[in-house]
C-alpha cells in the first residue's frame, strides 16, 4: 500500500506541474467582447507569457491592431503592425507589455484599446 500511495503522490505532482505549465486563454472584454470602454478590462487579472487573449467582435465594425506603446497613446497605427480581421482572433502575449488598439477611424480614441504586461 505504502508503493501504491507513493506512486500516487509522484502522479498529483507531475499533473500539478503539467497543469501550470499550459497557457490560458482570456476573451476580452468578457462576454461583451472587443468593444469601446475596454481598456479597464485587464485590471485585476495576472497574465504570463504564452498565455493567449481570444477578441470576439463583428469583423465589419472592428479589428484588433498589435501596436507599439507609441502607438497605444497616440492611436495612429504603424503600416508595419500586425492587424487582425477575422472577428475571432486569438493573438498570444510575449513577455513584456502588450498592446492592442482597435483601427477602425475613431474606435482607439473611444476607448477600444488595451494595454497587458505579461511576466
Amino acid at each position: 500500500m505504502g508503493r501504491e500511495r507513493g506512486s500516487a503522490m509522484i502522479w498529483l505532482t507531475l499533473m500539478l506541474c503539467f497543469q501550470s505549465s499550459f497557457a490560458a486563454t482570456f476573451m476580452v472584454g468578457d462576454a461583451s467582447g472587443w468593444g469601446f470602454d475596454v481598456s479597464n478590462w485587464p485590471k485585476g487579472k495576472t497574465f504570463k507569457a504564452g498565455d493567449v487573449l481570444e477578441f470576439t467582435y463583428n469583423r465589419a465594425n472592428h479589428d484588433v491592431a498589435v501596436v507599439d506603446k507609441e502607438a497605444y497613446e497616440s492611436c495612429k497605427i504603424p503600416q508595419e503592425a500586425a492587424v487582425f480581421e477575422t472577428g475571432d482572433d486569438l493573438i498570444p502575449l510575449k513577455k513584456g507589455d502588450n498592446y492592442f488598439v482597435c483601427g477602425f477611424p475613431g474606435h482607439c480614441e473611444g476607448g477600444m484599446k488595451i494595454a497587458i504586461t505579461a511576466t
